[in-house]
């Protein structure tokens, strides 16, 4: 048994995805806690000028030396964007941290925005980033997975910290465990706006989904250890961040893995 966990972690070595030096460290807390330093190191910060300076506006996630998954409701062609990786507070200048222009933004050609369809988007970044403790990519899930319901996920952002609170400055996790569709599209839950190419998690009065955790990942720890992004915040209740029987609603990432594939390889110089 022994030789067979440690095959399967280096398998997952050898992907460079997914695995951070400074592990998270997990628990049940269940309002959200401060992440451990560069526990969670593919989490980004997605920032605009749409206020006349930088600032922070949705989260995402490094797939890749040069390319950031984020939701496309975060995207508005009118400003420009630029990413800061390796950060853990947004107020400090920290060691190993470094920014990158977006030199390219594709958002899903079939965005819905009405109906939160495909909100899903890819940032190349103007120049590759190098890893470290601090900046390393999360694993995509394979094609077509689909977590079971209670799964235990953890979400990440620096999203305001309660219903029109003030937003993080440290990073912050929370246990999400996954609702299953077949719940989640339930008339009393989030009926057909759930559809197959999202996954729900929450829903028991601890939810994300706050201004500023947009697009940041939903993150599912593999049995070898390793951590995929298996979803992106797209959308949680208007009555506010905890509500009972709506739980957030993520991108499935899985369900998205061809086209993230077509974008890449439209863009290797």
């Amino acid at each position: 048994m022994r030789r067979v966990v440690v095959l399967a972690f280096l398998v997952a070595s050898a992907s460079g995805c997914g695995l951070p030096s400074f592990p998270p460290v997990l628990s049940r807390v269940v309002a959200g806690e401060d992440a451990r330093p560069h526990s969670w190191p593919w989490q980004i910060s997605l920032q605009s000028d749409s206020s006349g300076r930088w600032s922070h506006i949705c989260g995402g996630s490094l797939i890749s030396a040069d390319w950031v998954l984020t939701a496309a409701h975060c995207i508005n062609d009118r400003y420009n964007y630029r990413v800061e990786l390796g950060k853990h507070s947004l107020k400090t200048s920290e060691q190993g941290s470094t920014t990158r222009r977006a030199a390219t933004i594709i958002t899903h050609d079939d965005y819905n925005s009405m109906l939160s369809r495909n909100d899903i988007a890819l940032i190349k970044l103007s120049s590759p980033v190098t890893f470290s403790d601090s900046i390393m990519p999360a694993c995509v899930p394979d094609r077509g997975v689909v977590l079971p319901h209670g799964a235990p996920c953890h979400v990440t952002g620096w999203g305001r910290l309660s219903t029109s609170g003030p937003p993080a400055d440290i990073l912050q996790q929370a246990l999400l465990p996954v609702v299953g569709h077949e719940t989640c599209s339930h008339p009393d839950w989030w009926s057909i706006l759930a559809t197959d190419k999202m996954v729900c998690a929450g829903g028991d009065g601890v939810t994300a989904g706050c201004n500023g955790d947009s697009g940041g990942p939903l993150n599912c720890q593999n049995p070898d250890g390793s951590w995929d992004v298996h979803g992106l915040v797209s959308f949680a209740s208007g009555q506010g961040c905890n509500v009972l029987q709506k739980p957030t609603v993520f991108t499935q990432v899985s369900s998205y893995v061809d086209w993230i594939t077509t974008v890449r390889n439209i863009f290797i110089l």
